[in-house]
């Protein structure tokens, strides 16, 4: 995935695409419902081979129509199939009646718009060897609580019957209940075992809830982005590359984090070791200087030309016996930082793993922005103003990334957090790419975000998703210290130069890869060890 949804996006692309000429809403329905029925087949060719029995949950709005389609492909394939619609079919949107009227000509619709007492399973015949249930009830177009008749479907009782019956459970587009915006649950959902999103991945496919929602999230084409400069495709929305452009307005397209260039991660064989920058990570007194050791290792395996470990003296043995490639130098506060900072090669600088929550470790912040050079802040360098983040917040420059996880965000932008916390009572929801934009605008630097699901944006609204889910879900970084390789890998990406946000990027997906690379019985120490693996992989020479 490269590109990032919202519902609305979603709309006016197919919309823009309609008002061309280039295609019709009924010809995008058709799209989509055999776009459906081929991911179910791919993802279950058994299905394919003989004839099975579906049972369809239509909607009140065009996911309903496109359930209305698969219903019809399935029948002329020959499996038996029951519909059923939530809702006044004297009400559907035009093309969706469409499909509903095709459908009639094949079978029967049975329309459950009041529930007068829980739906039971008998309701849908389950004991009857149903082979897939296919929610097209709400998709994208959710905005208020999941609720009603079919929602009892979602119960556990309910759900653990279809899952011992082996009922394949898919959704088209996100499953009933899921925001495509936010990945947050508006009510309940209805978990799925595939997810059929059309176009392009939303949001809430990588979001909160949305991965354990949706199961396996497959995007099938409905023809909007052919290489032709169809008007759908010049009408879309675009996320400027980093570093050129204008910048984006916050409502635009949100990327994931895909594999980044080798060419901007190769070293030029005439370059000079001070070519790619020298970084500096701050270390914590005797005991606590393992952190800035493994950031430090981070910055020098990707590619930073010197890495120095400032520690106080009662670290500095400790860090001596460790170190080898990277230098060291004696740093006890502030003055001393100020100190170290007259070399203006010292170009980057990391601090936060084990420093130490107090004054002592904001004095040592404040000193480093006063420096403005590209500064990691991380850990203990951003829970030392808990108390006060307006004092963070005066003193940072558009050249810093802030990386903090769920706690340590919470302190910082405390009404930020308690708004993604608040349960949502409608759609689109509050959203953790909505949190991490705010907060970067309001720190005026780069926030990225920790998490399965993280989030780095900037204060010009350029935003991305690296999400550790699905095939490149990576459980192994649950391992102490590996946020501070991350904080040292950016690190060493600003020292050589890169754009803030891209460093944040960049350094995100190496982080991840190298996880992936090394697997099971990952700890902190292996994943510098791992970049050159992950170099080779991409390319470098």
């Amino acid at each position: 995935m490269s590109e990032l949804l919202t519902a609305a996006q979603m709309r006016a692309i197919e919309q823009a695409a309609i008002d061309s000429g280039a295609v019709t809403g009924l010809e995008l329905m058709e799209r989509a419902g055999r776009g459906v029925v081929e991911a179910i087949f791919e993802e279950w060719p058994e299905l394919a081979k003989v004839p099975h029995r579906a049972v369809v949950l239509c909607g009140p709005g065009n996911n309903g129509g496109d359930g209305f389609v698969v219903a019809r492909l399935l029948k002329e394939l020959g499996w038996q199939v029951e519909v059923f619609l939530y809702g006044d079919p004297n009400k559907l949107p035009p093309d969706a009646r469409v499909n509903y009227e095709r459908w009639l000509e094949l079978g029967a619709v049975e329309t459950r718009a009041i529930a007068p007492k829980p739906l039971m399973d008998d309701h849908l015949h389950i004991e009857r060897g149903v082979d897939l249930l296919l929610d097209a009830l709400f998709g994208t177009g959710l905005t208020r609580a999941f609720g009603g008749l079919f929602s009892t479907l979602a119960t556990p009782p309910l759900q653990d019957q279809l899952v011992a019956k082996g009922v394949r459970r898919v959704a088209v587009d996100t499953p009933s209940g899921l925001c495509a915006d936010s990945g947050r649950i508006l009510g309940t959902t209805l978990p799925a075992d595939l997810s059929v999103t059309l176009h392009s991945a939303k949001l809430g496919h990588v979001l909160a809830d949305g991965p354990e929602a949706c199961g396996k999230v497959v995007v099938k084409s409905i023809g909007l982005s052919s290489a032709d400069g169809s008007a759908a495709e010049r009408s879309r929305p675009r996320l400027r590359a980093v570093g050129t452009g204008p910048a984006v307005p916050p409502g635009d397209i949100t990327t994931s984090v895909d594999a980044p260039s080798a060419s901007a991660l190769s070293k030029h064989k005439a370059e000079h070791k001070f070519g790619h920058g020298h970084a500096l990570v701050l270390s914590g007194p005797m005991g606590r200087s393992g952190a800035a050791r493994l950031a430090a290792r981070g910055a020098l395996r990707v590619g930073a030309g010197l890495v120095t470990v400032g520690a106080p003296g009662s670290a500095m043995m400790e860090c001596a016996t460790q170190l080898t490639a990277i230098m060291l130098r004696r740093c006890e506060d502030a003055v001393g930082l100020t100190g170290l900072l007259e070399d203006g090669r010292l170009n980057a600088l990391c601090l936060g793993p084990g420093l130490g929550v107090g004054d002592d470790t904001r004095a040592l912040v404040i000193a480093a922005l006063s420096a403005e050079r590209a500064t990691v802040l991380d850990a203990d360098a951003l829970t030392s103003f808990a108390e006060d983040p307006q004092a963070l917040f005066d003193a940072l420059h558009p050249s810093v990334v802030l990386t903090p996880h769920g706690g340590e965000f919470a302190r910082l932008f405390p009404d930020i957090a308690a708004e993604l916390a608040a349960p949502p009572l409608k759609g689109p929801a509050y959203s953790k790419v909505d949190a991490t934009r705010a907060a970067a605008k309001r720190a005026g630097c780069t926030v990225l975000f920790k998490g399965p699901d993280t989030v780095i944006a900037s204060p010009d609204g350029r935003c991305a998703i690296n999400a550790a889910l699905y095939e490149r879900s990576a459980p192994w970084l649950a391992t102490a210290g590996s946020g501070d390789v991350l904080a040292g890998i950016i690190t060493g990406l600003l020292a050589r130069g890169f754009d803030p946000q891209l460093a944040a990027e960049t350094g995100v997906w190496l982080h991840m890869e190298a996880a992936r690379a090394f697997g099971p019985g990952l700890i902190a120490e292996d994943l510098p060890e791992m970049l050159p693996h992950v170099f080779r992989d991409l390319g470098l020479e």
